[in-house]
């Protein structure tokens, strides 16, 4: 994992997290035999491109993520949205929309006179096969989260903090009980512990006055000897360090010392650790979202492309595992916020495939239309919100 120049590392994280998503959903589609003419990074008017076999491999004007153009029987709003251009239909001389370089007398449409054939389209495959199609993207985007934090684990080792206590706060329950300065927890409960957060894990829960037990080494004249304590963790308000909002929490007022250890591990506990990190990511996440859904996370703290460029570079700046750990992180974001039951996105999408399927038919081209309008207006606010908190952030208000 090398070092990449700082100012180029927005268009890695974008370029990667992006292409990525939209390469599921391209793989998945080809193998469904779903015909996909535009495989693009960025919306809006192409730049640059290379046509190979029926599919268009184009980099677009507005650098805010990517897409696949699929025959449906919504292509006509999508492509409209996309700046794809052109019809799916059938369409004796080049549209004004594409481009003559890409036209081609015997291909299909847009960039051809001959119409998709009806097995082609999305909505002639077989309900697992679309919902495959859609949930493409989202799993590419978790696989690479996993890959990226499990190539972390082997190339920088798995850290942790050592549960060694530094200081024990006078009068709290771990000084009541006889925890002292220099003592190392390896067990609560009898279960063992071998890194800090495992001892949050399980103190910040004891809200009901039950008593926990641990056991310590504690180095002594006879050496070091395994000490039982039972500590009662006394509850107390702290901020949510994933939500913000504050919480009842249980704490046995200790203070450990802060020095990362660095263990190298192999590939099956790598593999192991990356799984691990990709399922406290998506916690996070969701609980954030649910925090933005229950009004305890301000909507100010949404951040957008800007601030997502600046963080690209400054984690360039701090190194390779930095960088690949953002990578990582909103990769993760990009599979979970895609699963919103916002119509234009994919977990919209599938809503909209399983509710066809439960009726029986098809919705009404009125319908999805509306449906399609509401969906853009909302992912449009999102990304006004979040580009007026960027710019807010960038003035310092």
């Amino acid at each position: 994992m090398t070092m990449v120049t700082p100012y180029v590392a927005p268009v890695l994280v974008f370029g990667l997290v992006v292409f990525v998503h939209e390469l599921g959903h391209f793989l998945a589609a080809k193998a469904a035999g779903v015909y996909a003419p535009v495989f693009s990074l960025g919306w809006g008017r192409r730049l640059f491109g290379i046509r190979r076999g029926e599919t268009d491999y184009r980099v677009s004007l507005i650098p805010l993520g990517g897409y696949v153009r699929m025959a449906s029987r919504e292509d006509e709003a999508m492509a409209g949205l996309e700046g794809a251009g052109g019809t799916l239909a059938e369409a004796p001389e080049r549209p004004a929309d594409v481009p003559a370089v890409l036209w081609d007398p015997q291909g299909l449409a847009p960039f051809g006179p001959k119409a998709v054939p009806p097995d082609r389209w999305m909505e002639s495959k077989p309900v697992p096969a679309r919902v495959f199609i859609l949930m493409s993207g989202v799993l590419m985007n978790v696989l690479l989260t996993v890959l990226v934090a499990t190539g972390l684990a082997l190339a920088y080792g798995v850290a942790s903090v050592p549960p060694v206590v530094q200081a024990v706060v006078p009068g709290a329950p771990a000084a009541q009980a006889g925890v002292l300065a220099g003592d190392r927890i390896v067990s609560i409960n009898g279960a063992p512990v071998s890194a800090w957060n495992e001892v949050l894990e399980r103190v910040s829960p004891m809200t009901g006055g039950t008593a926990l037990a641990f056991e310590v080494e504690r180095a002594g004249p006879a050496g070091v000897q395994r000490v039982p304590i039972h500590v009662v963790p006394q509850v107390t308000e702290a901020p949510d360090p994933v939500t913000g909002a504050r919480r009842p929490v249980g704490r046995i007022g200790i203070q450990v010392r802060d020095s990362v250890v660095r263990r190298a591990v192999g590939v099956v506990e790598a593999t192991g650790a990356g799984v691990s990190a990709t399922v406290e990511m998506a916690s996070n996440v969701v609980g954030v979202l649910g925090g933005l859904l229950q009004g305890s996370v301000s909507p100010r703290n949404l951040g957008g492309p800007i601030q997502i460029a600046r963080t690209s570079v400054q984690a360039a700046r701090d190194g390779a595992e930095m960088l690949w750990s953002l990578i990582a992180f909103l990769s993760l974001n990009i599979a979970i916020l895609n699963l919103v039951p916002i119509p234009v996105l994919d977990g919209g999408q599938l809503l909209l495939v399983l509710a066809e399927a439960f009726k029986g038919r098809a919705l009404s081209l009125r319908t999805r239309d509306v449906l399609a309008r509401v969906g853009v207006a909302a992912v449009l606010a999102l990304i006004l919100l979040a580009t007026f908190n960027d710019l807010r952030s960038l003035a310092g208000l």
